[in-house]
């Protein structure tokens, strides 16, 4: 089951049928989405969704209010059919916005409406579709107001908002009740952050050993060719001391090659030293 689904049956569970304005708000959250049609001239309201159960709660909304449908199955298709006359158009967004609770109810339809999200191992992406580009925007503006800042979709025949921000999706499930979804969608977050952390740190640690040994080996090659050439002795004892170092050691970081001299420096002294030694070898 995907994890739109799992949120979708927790959702369609929610326990908020007692109070007849709040279903009035999750309903019309419903009929502000891109499933849902008016055909025969606006005389008949469709609605279609794939989700069983999103249907679920489409349809006890609707028995909660003591509206009559017809429901059948186009495929793998659900679909609802209501008269127009039979919804009740008398909740209007002024009302949504006089309660808070009025407000998540119709965010809550809206996502069980044509709501989608991706599991958070993929990639952060919630969507959701809407029929008009009004309804987007009331939408939207509602969730500003609980400071959560979408992005919109306009296309001809798509309208919708998304958010691809793993915290403001965080926000938004919180905000519609998803309780048990947001705990799996964070606990996932955070285990993906994790590894992205371990997977930086070790690709930092990788890089800063190549760097160590792809510049042991010019050391090395630079100390070998003074000894080639006879020249090694003329080097003063210092610079010896550390060239002697280097070869014995060629793994060591130059911290830990200070550390081994006779009087220890630090480990900008030994990379002077081993600068000029590489000098010498190439003049």
């Amino acid at each position: 089951m995907s994890f739109s689904s799992d949120i979708k049956e927790e959702l369609s569970k929610f326990n908020t049928l007692a109070d007849k304005v709040n279903v009035k708000c999750e309903l019309l959250g419903y009929l502000f989405t891109n499933n849902t049609s008016f055909i025969n001239n606006g005389k008949i309201l469709r609605y279609a969704t794939e989700s069983e159960y999103t249907i679920n709660r489409f349809s006890k909304l609707l028995s909660n209010l003591k509206i009559d449908y017809q429901i059948s199955i186009e495929g793998n298709t659900f679909v609802i059919i209501v008269k127009r006359k039979e919804i009740p158009f008398d909740i209007q967004i002024q009302e949504v916005e006089n309660k808070e609770e009025n407000k998540k109810s119709m965010i809550r339809g809206a996502f069980l409406g044509s709501g989608s999200i991706n599991n958070p191992e993929n990639g952060y992406h919630l969507e959701i579709g809407f029929s008009e580009a009004s309804n987007r925007d009331e939408i939207q503006k509602i969730l500003e107001k609980f400071d959560i800042h979408t992005k919109q979709l306009d296309m001809p025949n798509k309208k919708s908002i998304y958010i691809k921000d793993g915290e403001e999706i965080s926000k938004l499930l919180a905000l519609i009740g998803a309780s048990k979804a947001l705990l799996k969608y964070e606990d996932i977050r955070v285990q993906k952050d994790m590894r992205g952390k371990v997977n930086r740190l070790v690709n930092c640690e990788t890089a800063n050993l190549n760097k160590t040994i792809n510049a042991s080996i010019e050391q090395i090659e630079a100390i070998r060719k003074l000894q080639k050439e006879n020249k090694f002795n003329k080097l003063d004892e210092n610079l010896k001391e550390i060239a002697l170092l280097r070869l014995e050691n060629p793994d060591m970081s130059l911290i830990e090659l200070g550390k081994k001299l006779k009087n220890p420096i630090g480990k900008s002294g030994v990379n002077y030293r081993l600068k000029k030694i590489i000098e010498i070898a190439q003049s």
